[in-house]
């Protein structure tokens, strides 16, 4: 997060928190003129893969509600901006090294503010997190990560593992049955086009004649 993210959790954490919610973190998006301010909630506890227990619309609304009369009061952001508040999502964000550790196992897309071993972006396994220290396993081999050259991050969910993708054999095809490639159809032999025997068929008008 940005300091001024930083500070705006800060500030608006307990307001949230009042509501039986939990503020995860914050995007501030200054453009020229405006500004979107966009707020990450979650329910404590809640398991993110169980059906009933993340957050409502109803739950948006009402911290919506709270955060902008204390926005109006406390006023940290100076002129016109847009206050967005969301549930994490499947691909939710990472803010904080607590919330790296739960997540270990996963793998995570991550933006860095400054080039690491002539990388500004990596993609991993979360391995472990060790005070400010994030560490990866990226492409097999070990790439940890300083807490604070971390821009952004966000986990990349197992499609496959949710159901909305086809699951992948060891050779990356799809392992639905009847998804496999099928054969070219040449002799391996002479490289010939080969055609597949004709079975016979049935048609509407009557039976085949081999029958």
């Amino acid at each position: 997060m940005t300091d001024k993210a930083t500070t705006i959790v800060e500030l608006l954490a307990p307001t949230v928190e009042a509501l039986g919610l939990e503020l995860l973190g914050a995007e501030y998006l200054p453009t020229p003129g405006s500004a979107v301010l966009r707020l990450y909630i979650d329910r404590p506890g809640a398991d993110p893969e169980a059906e009933g227990q993340g957050v409502t619309i109803e739950d948006c609304e009402a911290v919506s509600r709270e955060v902008s009369a204390q926005m109006d009061v406390e006023d940290p952001i100076s002129g016109h901006y847009t206050l967005e508040v969301s549930s994490p999502g499947i691909d939710r964000p990472l803010f904080t090294p607590e919330q790296f550790a739960r997540f270990a196992g996963q793998t995570a897309k991550v933006g860095l503010k400054l080039p690491q071993d002539g990388r500004r972006r990596l993609q991993g396994r979360i391995a472990g997190v060790e005070g400010d220290t994030i560490a990866f396993e990226v492409d097999g081999q070990p790439f940890t990560v300083a807490f604070d050259n971390i821009d952004k991050a966000r986990l990349v969910p197992d499609w496959a593992a949710l159901g909305l993708a086809p699951a992948k054999d060891r050779s990356g095809r799809d392992a639905r049955p009847g998804k496999q490639k099928k054969p070219s159809g040449r002799d391996p032999r002479s490289g010939k086009q080969v055609k597949p025997p004709q079975a016979n068929k049935r048609t509407a008008d009557g039976p085949s004649s081999s029958e």
